[in-house]
């Protein structure tokens, strides 16, 4: 039986929601590596920012319908989700990660997270399931697990986001954009993708080798 891999989306667009690369080079590596994605975004709505000029436009979308457009319909109201549905989860990034899955983009270390996020994390984590994060998405892992579990977590090399990192009780291992930093205590795979990436090629060979080690993690 494939595994089944959550991929959590946080809308659709790197200034307001998921990093549209990153998150279909997630699904790919998933079906490369024989494994089937489980799509979810949260029921709630989230500021706009026109992608054209990089300005707030003052609307609101919904990241479960704008994630349905990444998923092609095909997701799920991440409420409804339990670790029981999945052998593993995946985060890619977009500010989306770090603005409406959390808010570490305004308030760094002290970020609270989506409840339904905290929820579904800890589920994952304390069934001993693997996490993957990519971009800034390890900065809501952090903020998340930090207190409890002491995460090892990359976001590249950015220093200042290191730091806030650092102060949730996680620590951050720096990293080259195309490799990955596993944690093997608590399961958590992590790469910088577009946190450092200058190139396209450069994000996807990232999030391969993290897709692929969080699958074979789950295969063990």
């Amino acid at each position: 039986m494939k595994k089944k891999i959550g991929v959590v989306l946080s809308g659709c667009g790197v200034y307001d929601g998921s990093e549209i690369h990153e998150a279909v080079f997630t699904l790919l590596a998933i079906d490369r590596y024989g494994a089937e994605a489980l799509c979810m975004a949260p029921n709630a709505e989230f500021p706009v920012v026109n992608h054209l000029t990089g300005e707030a436009t003052g609307a609101t979308r919904n990241a479960l319908v704008e994630g349905a457009r990444i998923a092609r319909g095909k997701i799920r109201d991440m409420g409804g989700v339990t670790a029981a549905d999945l052998d593993a989860i995946v985060f890619p990034g977009g500010f989306g990660a770090a603005k409406n899955l959390c808010d570490f983009a305004v308030k760094g270390a002290e970020a609270e997270v989506l409840p339904e996020v905290a929820r579904l994390l800890e589920e994952v984590i304390a069934a001993k399931k693997p996490v993957g994060a990519i971009c800034i998405a390890p900065a809501l892992v952090a903020a998340a697990l930090g207190k409890n579990f002491a995460p090892q977590l990359t976001i590249g090399t950015d220093e200042g986001t290191a730091e806030a990192i650092n102060r949730t009780g996680s620590s951050h291992i720096a990293c080259p954009v195309t490799g990955i930093v596993v944690d093997e205590k608590n399961r958590i795979v992590s790469t910088p993708a577009y946190m450092l990436a200058g190139r396209i090629s450069e994000a996807y060979e990232g999030i391969d080798k993290a897709v692929k080690a969080v699958i074979e993690m789950a295969s063990k």
